[in-house]
């Protein structure tokens, strides 16, 4: 199954015999004071730098998060859209809590977003499946409800059946619903990776649609973190991970998605991993 999107420059299609989509995880300013203030104040430059950062890495989707307390968030992430669209031509992945700041966001995209995201809580699906199918775009469906998320990996499955049944209802086609079975930190919770892993691949045996994740969040609070997040993407790419949002400027992440491509016979005589080593060599 493939799920395309698009920007006015570049089109991107994720599936499982595709080589593995990183969606660029630092237009973000949770944790990053500097990112956040550079948003009150209206100053596009930080954001358009991580754009280009991330996309030079290796970022084929680029996530945009604008939020911060107090700031008018469908103006700035519209202005946000329209702030990377002048530096870089990298598909975008709409990033917000706020149905208000989705729309003003997909009205401002020139061309098919992913929309992140929804999740089963019945209040979600009415406020965000609508504009998902009126844009056009594809939708991030996270497995947690209004109960939270689920410990186990079978109510995750349940709650991504409920999400794809509302969807069709609303036009949106299973392939334009990319499903987040919800990494969990490992350190409060010596199962979480464990039952991610295995939301994952009964995922995709049963749905066969693409899947996300939040690559860094299995490894909050732990030391060596990026060695962490390497073998937990390298394992949940084999169970059907196709489009992880991580940081593609940390080597170590990046090295383990272009050699679980480069093992699972996406990469043509290895010369997507030899052209990236031979980049990274330069770099350092």
């Amino acid at each position: 199954m493939h799920t395309a999107i698009w920007s006015a420059k570049e089109r991107v299609v994720i599936g499982p015999d595709q080589p593995v989509v990183i969606i660029g995880e630092r237009i973000n300013p949770t944790g990053r004071p500097r990112l956040a203030a550079a948003l009150q104040a209206g100053d596009m430059a930080p954001l358009q730098s991580e754009a280009l950062r991330q996309a030079r890495a290796g970022a084929a989707v680029l996530d945009v998060n604008v939020g911060v307390a107090g700031i008018d968030e469908p103006a700035a992430l519209a202005a946000a859209v329209r702030a990377v669209g002048e530096v870089c031509g990298t598909p975008l992945c709409l990033d917000s809590a706020s149905p208000q700041a989705l729309e003003a966001a997909l009205a401002a995209y020139p061309g098919k977003a992913l929309v992140n995201s929804v999740n089963g809580e019945e209040a979600k699906l009415r406020e965000v499946l609508p504009l998902v199918a009126r844009y056009k775009a594809a939708v991030v469906a996270l497995t947690m409800d209004g109960r939270g998320v689920p410990t186990d990996a079978d109510s995750r499955l349940a709650i991504a059946e409920r999400i794809l049944d509302e969807a069709a209802r609303l036009g949106i086609p299973a392939e334009d619903v990319v499903l987040d079975p919800l990494a969990m930190s490992v350190a409060a919770d010596d199962q979480a990776g464990l039952v991610v892993l295995t939301a994952m691949q009964a995922i995709r045996d049963r749905l066969g649609v693409n899947q996300t994740v939040g690559a860094g969040n299995v490894s909050f609070g732990l030391p060596e973190r990026p060695a962490v997040g390497a073998v937990f993407l390298a394992m949940a790419v084999l169970r059907g991970c196709t489009c992880p949002i991580t940081d593609p400027t940390v080597w170590e992440l990046k090295r383990a998605l272009l050699v679980s491509d480069l093992l699972l016979g996406r990469d043509e005589y290895a010369m997507r991993f030899i052209g990236a080593y031979r980049q990274h060599e330069e770099e350092i």
